[in-house]
């Protein structure tokens, strides 16, 4: 069960388990694989709707800072992702930048955010014309506080979560299951219905 619930969050498949293994063996794994399951949810945090979204002053693709406070007064969708250039989240971001415009439209700012290096956002940007910051949480502080972080001793990386934060700077809808070509869409929809309306 916990070797499945780990390949289901991760994507990465278990190692085959030989027949011949002894007892102490299989249990060894079997122990290690639950406590990876369990630093999935250790690194979590409490963050419900309605609350103050956490505070963050990150570089982008550029070495521009971008804090909370810069999008105080309009909405933001603040979106996680796990690793720049891998299939899933090239085809989030991809999404994201071909409904830019309609975000736009809407006066909604839009922030990418991995634990990767602005130099690999640069490149990852580059690479796929994203027109919109991507924020370079290298020390997973801001993935922590918002309950986005996957961590397990040297091995860190945001989960695909995302939070929609109202003009006040509170949290109007979190995400925690993202599914990346339908994602941007589902954003929209969820703008819309809160009331979010088109510039004049």
């Amino acid at each position: 069960m916990a070797t499945q619930t780990l390949s289901h969050l991760t994507g990465v498949s278990p190692a085959p388990t030989a027949t011949s293994r002894s007892v102490p063996a299989r249990l060894l794994a079997r122990g290690t694989a639950l406590l990876m399951v369990m630093a999935l949810f250790a690194a979590r945090a409490d963050l419900v709707e309605g609350q103050a979204a956490p505070d963050f002053r990150l570089l982008d693709q550029h070495h521009e800072v971008h804090t909370l406070a810069d999008y105080r007064g309009r909405w933001l969708v603040l979106y996680f992702y796990p690793r720049d250039d891998t299939p899933g989240c090239t085809t989030e971001a991809c999404a994201f930048r071909d409904d830019l415009r309609r975000f736009r439209q809407l006066n909604v700012a839009l922030l990418g955010v991995s634990v990767d290096s602005v130099d690999s956002h640069r490149a990852f940007a580059r690479k796929h014309a994203l027109p919109f910051p991507l924020l370079a949480d290298t020390r997973g502080e801001v993935a922590k506080a918002y309950g986005a972080l996957w961590s397990l001793g040297p091995i860190r990386f945001a989960r695909r979560h995302t939070f929609i934060i109202d003009p006040e700077g509170r949290v109007a809808r979190v995400y925690r299951s993202v599914k990346p070509a339908q994602h941007s869409e589902e954003i929209l929809r969820q703008l819309v219905a809160l009331g979010v309306r088109e510039s004049s």
